[in-house]
């Protein structure tokens, strides 16, 4: 937690405006300075370690103040942050007439269980009093602060996992850009997920979920959180991002990750969650024709109809040259992009579709003692702990993409006799 520091000194300059209405008496009587500190405690109960407590300190005076200092005790067993700035303000006394109010909010959160005593704390005042400065100790009173044990089954807040998260509410706001179902192999979504809790400073949130599942290359941005005070109380909030890219052609489903918390107002625990989402799979591929299909002639059906039946005799082996492979234009693509880029995980990412969808091609690099060398550089530099020189991505990518040929493999000579004897 932050500290702010525990000693204020406001000049006269700053309470001119309101001691102007302030009357000046001859001497102090009892009521005329009066400290309160009030424990805003959730649900009106004992809270638990590390859940935040809201102490109101209110002074109400009607002497004219030239001075003032807050002396704070140590409060040990607690940290503590003070919540805005000091408020002064005119205020209407009980018997008509008009003194000075001040408020200050502090938020503290016990270390841990027990029975404690927050001391008195003190507006030490510099006053008018009949035309002589005179310094008065106004003391609060000391306030009885006992801190629950946790004795539900799972969680709380000396349990390592899962995060200890004690609020009024918590809300959590997922956005993708773009939509991530419409993100294809070799392309990129940008994840920000937003949670705010009620009730609670910035600090206490949890660090960024981790999001891992088989099939993406996720690249973790930065953190950032802010703490946003409100008349009821502070809002504590934080965003976390990541940049999200596919490493498979395939659908790749993400599930919801969980987030426990403690509801400070029913005193139970609940629990939010950062919803379950898929990459991939949402729309169809526009390299695809999207275009209603044409009616064609007779003749060009029929000849449609040979040509595809002369490359299935081809890819079958039965052609002059045998079976061609090569990988599709929109992987060719996908690898030029990342050799451009520079970025060899992403690049390996691409190789590891290509090899999966295209496992005659995996074949024959894995067969070619120089593509497999290449490949092998390649795995080092994104995946050996000390990493590694990358081979030349572009150069990489021309060879990935080139045709490669299969010469279809002799027939083997018939072990039966003619059936009309030798020939």
């Amino acid at each position: 937690m932050s500290l702010s520091g525990s000693r204020r000194l406001a000049p006269l300059a700053l309470l001119a405006p309101l001691l102007a209405a302030a009357p000046a008496r001859a001497e102090i009587e009892p009521g005329d300075l009066t400290l309160t500190v009030t424990a805003e405690r959730n649900g009106n109960a004992a809270p638990f370690a590390r859940e935040m407590v809201l102490l109101r300190i209110h002074g109400l005076y009607r002497q004219q103040i030239l001075l003032e200092e807050v002396v704070q005790p140590t409060l040990a067993n607690f940290s503590w942050t003070q919540l805005g700035r000091d408020g002064w303000s005119k205020a209407r006394l009980p018997d008509g007439q008009v003194g000075l109010a001040f408020d200050r909010t502090i938020a503290i959160f016990p270390h841990h269980a027990g029975d404690f005593t927050l001391e008195p704390f003190i507006h030490r005042l510099t006053v008018n009093d009949a035309g002589t400065r005179r310094v008065v100790d106004v003391r609060s009173e000391p306030i009885s602060f006992p801190v629950a044990r946790w004795t539900q089954g799972s969680g709380g807040p000396d349990a390592k996992e899962p995060w200890w998260l004690p609020a009024r509410d918590v809300t959590v706001t997922d956005s993708w850009s773009p939509d991530p179902e419409t993100v294809k192999l070799g392309e990129t979504t940008r994840r920000i997920v937003t949670v705010e809790a009620q009730g609670m400073v910035a600090e206490g949130l949890p660090p960024r979920p981790v999001m891992r599942t088989r099939g993406i290359l996720t690249f973790a941005g930065p953190v950032t959180r802010e703490t946003i005070i409100t008349p009821s109380g502070p809002v504590a909030r934080a965003t976390y991002q990541w940049d999200v890219r596919p490493g498979v052609p395939e659908v790749i489903p993400l599930e919801a990750i969980s987030i426990p918390w403690f509801d400070t107002v029913s005193r139970t625990m609940r629990e939010t969650e950062i919803p379950a989402r898929q990459i991939g799979g949402g729309l169809v591929d526009r390299d695809g024709g999207l275009a209603p299909p044409q009616g064609a002639s007779p003749l060009v059906a029929a000849a449609a109809g040979l040509a595809a039946f002369g490359l299935g005799l081809v890819l079958l082996g039965f052609g002059p040259g045998g079976t061609r492979l090569r990988l599709p234009a929109s992987r060719r693509r996908a690898l030029k992009r990342a050799a451009e880029a520079g970025d060899p995980a992403a690049f390996r990412a691409e190789v590891s579709g290509a090899m999966q969808a295209e496992p005659e091609l995996a074949a024959i690099w894995r067969a070619d003692p120089e593509m497999a060398a290449r490949l092998a550089a390649l795995d080092r530099a994104v995946y050996a702990p000390s990493g590694g020189a990358a081979p030349d991505l572009a150069d990489l990518a021309r060879r990935l993409g080139r045709g490669r040929r299969i010469r279809p493999a002799a027939a083997p000579a018939s072990r039966l006799k003619p059936l009309d004897g030798p020939a």
